[in-house]
């Protein structure tokens, strides 16, 4: 089911307002791909991106369209290991929210 604009507009507001909302975001869709749950953490990634910087800066930043990013980042899209750790490399820096893996 797509999302609702209300409920994009609502993401985005509590992302830009909240630091601790968009690390736990941004935690939560890296969590769920390394749990192997790659389809939700695409589309999680996939909000934290529209709630953050949009995929027309990201495209700039790691030179690929922007209709391709959102085509890897859709449920069918399949990015590779390259795009995808480029691409959370460059949120993690243009948004301040840094990852460290951690054993457990």
């Amino acid at each position: 089911m797509p999302l609702t604009r209300d409920f994009k507009e609502t993401i985005k507001a509590r992302a830009d307002a909240d630091m601790a909302f968009r690390a736990a975001l941004l935690g939560e869709a890296v969590e769920l791909l390394l749990n192997g749950d790659v389809d939700t953490g695409k589309l999680v990634l996939r909000d934290y991106i529209n709630a953050t910087i949009g995929f027309e800066e990201l495209a700039e930043d790691v030179g690929k369209p922007p209709k391709s990013l959102m085509r890897m980042f859709s449920a069918a899209g399949n990015p590779t290991a390259g795009n995808l750790f480029s691409v959370i490399s460059h949120l993690q820096k243009a948004t301040g929210v840094h990852l460290a893996v951690q054993t457990s």
